[in-house]
């Protein structure tokens, strides 16, 4: 990646910051990366994660126990340099980025005690003398919806490296694998360790597609395989992608039910442009998706017949889509200023993380998806009267488990960069 990309974005983020520091009288902002964490009772740690606060400074992946140090006219890493000869010791990587960096190697604490007496803490470690400011992490989290091109680059490369696992899990269902064989399919594609992708791999086959957040991968290969639903990534520098495949088998109808879906995602992801509310968007994939029902004869009723009886939501339960970025699920989705301000969920749709209006230079993920889920279903057809839905079609369709197609997409201002398709067409 070129450096000046990076360099572009670090002076972004000293902008955002001196804000920051003149907004709240400071002299220092203090960001720690974190430390490593343990199971209970044990030796063993859990795979480490970086604070995204810290993460987004960096141009490569930053280990435990560091400390950037910003202040008004210059930036510093504080480097854990500590002696140990049961670990590999963490080396400062080489390379251009060095240029705008004081470093700072240290093995013991005592550096902090030339920090000004007007400084905050963000970051999961604690300092003595350093308080942590809930307002300033607010303040910042509200501006990482706001991406750089270097940060765009950094999900587009996440991108390819994802839609690489995508392949080879649908290739391997195409041969019969089990949910576990596929999802070491992908991790072998993508070059990952499953403790250090983004989120668990989620492979359902079948009914376990159902499941939206399904993350036990049965090794048993399935009897009769139907469906397939992957929702994977990778990372690049702590920049996630977010992507999810349905792969059928037949060519039926629940396969001609995936396809509508898959034009309906793109109809979507096409009008994710600058001005544009999120909730407004989230609405019209519900509008689209009673068409969908009433095409394909899982329900009778008009559109607007559907939406009063809320029955797309039983076949839908999600949101349309999230802030993407150093975390899956962005910080900052229904905040609306910088002093943290929150637009909640409309109460039709309580999990829709993302309720701001869209803005250029946002990365998102568009993901509609239509499942048969028993206890929706079932609560469906208790619940609502002449609810219009043909029983036996979906019993037809339950085994199939659900469809979910999902893309990330930069917002533009009157078009959109969407990684994922962009990806795909480059393999």
């Amino acid at each position: 990646m070129q450096n000046t990309l990076y360099i572009t974005h670090l002076n972004v983020l000293l902008q955002r910051y001196r804000e920051a520091l003149i907004h709240f009288k400071l002299d220092a902002i203090v960001i720690s990366s974190g430390s490593v964490s343990y199971y209970y009772h044990d030796d063993n740690s859990h795979p480490f994660k970086p604070y995204a606060g810290a993460q987004q400074w960096l141009p490569f992946d930053l280990p435990s126990d560091c400390f950037i140090v910003i202040k008004h006219d210059k930036t510093e890493l504080i480097w854990p340099a500590k002696q140990d000869f049961w670990h590999q010791i963490n080396a400062i990587p080489e390379g251009d980025w060095q240029k705008a960096w004081r470093l700072t190697p240290v093995n013991n604490d005592k550096w902090c005690q030339a920090l000004p007496s007007r400084c905050a803490l963000i970051g999961p470690a604690t300092l003595s003398n350093v308080a942590f400011s809930d307002a300033l992490e607010t303040w910042l989290n509200y501006d990482r919806a706001i991406k750089t091109e270097y940060e765009i680059e950094c999900i587009s490369r996440a991108s390819k490296v994802g839609v690489k696992g995508h392949v080879a899990a649908q290739n391997a269902f195409l041969s019969g694998a089990s949910e576990f064989e596929i999802h070491c399919a992908y991790l072998s594609a993508t070059l990952q360790d499953s403790a250090y992708t983004p989120y668990p791999n989620i492979v359902g086959i079948n009914e376990h597609a159902a499941t939206l957040h399904y993350e036990h991968k049965d090794r048993n290969r399935p009897f009769r395989p139907l469906t397939l639903l992957v929702d994977a990534g990778a990372s690049e520098f702590g920049y996630a992608s977010d992507i999810t495949r349905t792969t059928t088998v037949l060519d039926d109808d629940f396969t001609a039910l995936k396809n509508d879906i898959d034009r309906l995602q793109q109809t979507i992801a096409s009008k994710a442009v600058a001005g544009k509310s999120f909730i407004d968007l989230h609405n019209e994939m519900l509008l689209g998706t009673t068409t969908v029902l009433r095409q394909h004869d899982i329900c009778r009723l008009s559109t607007e017949e559907q939406i009063d009886k809320r029955i797309p939501h039983h076949f839908i339960p999600h949101g349309l889509g999230h802030l993407l970025g150093l975390q899956v699920h962005d910080v900052g989705g229904r905040q609306t200023d910088r002093d943290g301000s929150v637009l909640p969920a409309p109460t039709d749709s309580p999990f829709l993380r993302l309720t701001r209006t869209l803005q250029e230079n946002m990365v998102i993920t568009i993901e509609p998806g239509l499942y048969f889920i028993p206890m929706l279903l079932d609560q469906l057809k208790a619940n609502t009267a002449n609810h219009g839905c043909n029983v036996n079609k979906i019993e037809q369709l339950i085994p199939y488990g659900g469809i979910r197609i999902e893309d990330n997409v930069v917002v533009g201002v009157e078009n959109v960069n969407n990684l994922t398709r962009h990806a795909f067409a480059e393999l």
